[in-house]
């Protein structure tokens, strides 16, 4: 199993998509990383050689990747809701922050709908 930048490579995957299982690359960069490197994006992860693998791996250094990028944008966050602007207050509520409608079809961030009626059913039968 190839663990590139502490992950496991998915041994069956292209090499392409295995690496979009690495937080912070996606297709495009894989893509990109692969050509660097003089790697055949339709090669699988098992057959990777231990050269291939190392010139993926230094290919990767200078980038921000995994835990450190989740602790950038997790500080980002934090900023906003530090300095409270409206994407902040948004955060905070749980609410969409990109200017989506919440009337409708903001179930991802605000959850499910949980009727008034029924609320109290429950509270009352406790």
């Amino acid at each position: 199993m190839a663990r590139i930048v502490g992950v496991d490579l998915p041994e069956n995957k292209r090499v392409e998509v295995a690496l979009t299982y690495i937080h912070g690359i996606g297709l495009t960069t894989s893509q990109k990383i692969l050509e660097m490197t003089n790697v055949s994006p339709d090669k699988r992860v098992k057959d990777l050689t231990d050269n291939e693998i190392q010139r993926i791996t230094n290919a990767l250094k200078d980038m921000t990747l995994e835990g450190e990028l989740k602790q950038v944008v997790f500080r980002n966050i934090k900023r906003l809701k530090d300095i409270r602007s409206y994407r902040g207050i948004r955060h905070k509520l749980g609410l969409p922050t990109r200017g989506q409608r919440t009337r409708t079809n903001a179930v991802t961030r605000k959850g499910k709908n949980i009727a008034v009626g029924g609320l109290k059913r429950k509270i009352e039968k406790t």
